[in-house]
């Protein structure tokens, strides 16, 4: 059986967070889920890149920020980039 691929305009548009922390991958996804609950973790649709970059739904980008910056620990977003390529190279 062939699966079908998904149309570009029903593909979900990720944004790209660039991370400075001495957190844990799971202190992270604490600070996300305190903040936003497992319905709003669920539709941010994160996924981590490596341990310093975080693929975040397009719409949900500032409740994301919003998450990192009112956890106890220091979880900084340095930049918010479209690509991966962009974000490595500045």
């Amino acid at each position: 059986m062939v699966e079908k691929k998904l149309k570009p305009s029903l593909k979900e548009n990720k944004r790209y967070l660039l991370l400075e922390t001495n957190a844990s991958r799971n202190e992270i996804e604490q600070a996300i889920l305190e903040y936003l609950g497992s319905l709003g973790y669920a539709n941010a649709g994160i996924s981590f890149i490596n341990d310093k970059i975080l693929a975040v739904n397009r719409e949900k980008v500032d409740n994301v920020r919003a998450a990192l910056c009112t956890y106890k620990k220091l979880i900084r977003v340095i930049t918010v980039s479209g690509t991966l390529k962009s974000l490595r190279k500045g």
